[in-house]
C-alpha cells in the first residue's frame, strides 16, 4: 500500500480509500463489516461513509467494523458528512455519527453534497459552515473538509475562501477536464484531495470495450488503468473505491501493489484516448458551458453516453447524484443550438437531449407503474 500526507496536515492516509456506499447486503451489518475489516487488514486506512448510504446502514456497518479494527492497534481514519444547511441540524447529524462510530472525534467531516454556488451560499448563511468550524474548535472534528459536484472553476472559488483543509470530488480518466481547475486550486492551497467516482460512476467497468485505451501497459485491466492514472497524479491524496466483497478489495489492492507512476508519454496516451477514441461520446470538456438559459449541457450530454453504450436505465440517478444537477432542467432548453456550435467534438447535442428526455420519461412512467 502507498501512503500520503493529507494536504498540509500530518495525517497520513492510504492512497486507496474505502467508499462505504456499495455494500451488497446492508441489512447484514456483521457480514458487511467483515469486508471493511478485511480492507483494513490489507492496508487501507481511509474509510469514507455518510448518513443515508445503503439504506442508512453504512455508518452502522462502519461502526461495527471500527470496533474490531481498534483491537489491532493499527491506525485508520474516518470520514463522514452532512448535507444539512441548518447549523443545528448539522450538529445533530454529527453527534449521531459519533455515536454510531463510538468515537469522541472524527478525522474528517464533510460539508457534503455542495451542488451549486447558491447551495454553497446557503451553507454559510444558514449556519452549516459555522457549525463545522465550531465542532472543530471543540475537538469533535480534526479536519473540516467539503464534498462537491461543482465544476472545477467553482470548486476553486470555494477553496479560495479558506474554510476547508480538503475536498472530495468526482474525477476520473474520462472526465478530468471538467474539474481540473478544482484539483489545481486544491494543490496550490495545500488541501488534501479525495477522489470519488474514479471509475466514471461505474461506466468504465461496465463498458470495458469502449475504454481499452486506458490500458497503457501490458497485462493491465481497464479498471487498473483508470485507477493507476489517478495514483500517478501527485495532487490526489486518496482515491475512493466502493467495495461489495472481499474479492473486490483484493483486486483493488493488487492494482496499488503493481503500480509504478505513469510516464508523461503514458499520461498523454490516456488523454489523447479521451479526445480521440471517444469521439462519439461526451468527454465533459465543458466548452458548451455558456448556455443562454444556464443548462449544464455537458452533464446531460455525458449522461447520454449511457444511452449509447448500455441503455438508459438509471438516467435520473446519473444526473442527480453523479453530476448533481436537476434532471428537469433539460426541459428549459430553447433549442438555440449554441452548444452544438461550441462543441469541439461536433456532437449532435440536440439529438442527445431528445434521447435523454425520452429515457427520463420512460423511467418516470416505470416508477409510477410500480
Amino acid at each position: 500500500m502507498i501512503y500520503k500526507k493529507y494536504g498540509k496536515s500530518d495525517t497520513e492516509v492510504s492512497t486507496l480509500g474505502f467508499g462505504g456506499m456499495r455494500f451488497a447486503d446492508p441489512s447484514d451489518i456483521d457480514k458487511m463489516a467483515e469486508i471493511v475489516v478485511h480492507a483494513h487488514n490489507k492496508g487501507i486506512t481511509y474509510f469514507d461513509t455518510a448518513p443515508g448510504y445503503c439504506d442508512d446502514q453504512s455508518e452502522l456497518i462502519m461502526g461495527a467494523a471500527f470496533k474490531e479494527m481498534r483491537k489491532s492497534g493499527n491506525p485508520f481514519v474516518v470520514s463522514t458528512k452532512s448535507s444539512k444547511s441548518n447549523g443545528s441540524e448539522l450538529r445533530k447529524q454529527l453527534e449521531t455519527s459519533l455515536k454510531r462510530f463510538d468515537m469522541e472525534s472524527l478525522d474528517f467531516f464533510n460539508c457534503w453534497y455542495v451542488l451549486t454556488k447558491e447551495d454553497w451560499e446557503s451553507r454559510k448563511v444558514n449556519g452549516a459552515v459555522a457549525a463545522i468550524l465550531k465542532a472543530k474548535e471543540e475537538g469533535l472534528i480534526k479536519h473540516a473538509v467539503f464534498s462537491t459536484h461543482l465544476p472545477g472553476n467553482q470548486i476553486a472559488e470555494v477553496i479560495e475562501e479558506g474554510y476547508f483543509e480538503g475536498v472530495t470530488l468526482g474525477y476520473s480518466a474520462i472526465n478530468f477536464p471538467y474539474r481540473e481547475e478544482g484539483i489545481t486550486a486544491a494543490a496550490e492551497n495545500g488541501l488534501g484531495v479525495v477522489i470519488m467516482n474514479p471509475l466514471g460512476g461505474g461506466m468504465i467497468p461496465q463498458s470495458k470495450g469502449s475504454f481499452d485505451f486506458l490500458k497503457v501497459r501490458d497485462g493491465q485491466s481497464v479498471v487498473d488503468g483508470a485507477l493507476q492514472f489517478l495514483y500517478t497524479d501527485p495532487r490526489i491524496t486518496t482515491t475512493l473505491v466502493g467495495f461489495s466483497s472481499k474479492e473486490d478489495v483484493d483486486g483493488a489492492i493488487a492494482s496499488v501493489d503493481s503500480f509504478t507512476p505513469y510516464s508523461e508519454a503514458e499520461i498523454d496516451q490516456v488523454k489523447s484516448g479521451v479526445s480521440g477514441e471517444l469521439n462519439a461520446l461526451c468527454t465533459s470538456c465543458k466548452y458548451c458551458k455558456d448556455c443562454p438559459v444556464d443548462i449544464p449541457v455537458w452533464a446531460f450530454v455525458e449522461a447520454s453516453n449511457h444511452l449509447i453504450m448500455k441503455g438508459g436505465e438509471g438516467m435520473y440517478e446519473r444526473l442527480k447524484y453523479y453530476w448533481g444537477v436537476d434532471p428537469s432542467l433539460i426541459d428549459t432548453c430553447i433549442d438555440c443550438g449554441q452548444c452544438e456550435a461550441a462543441c469541439t467534438q461536433k456532437l449532435p447535442i440536440m439529438k442527445r437531449f431528445e434521447m435523454v428526455r425520452k429515457a427520463l420519461a420512460e423511467e418516470k412512467a416505470a416508477r409510477s407503474n410500480k
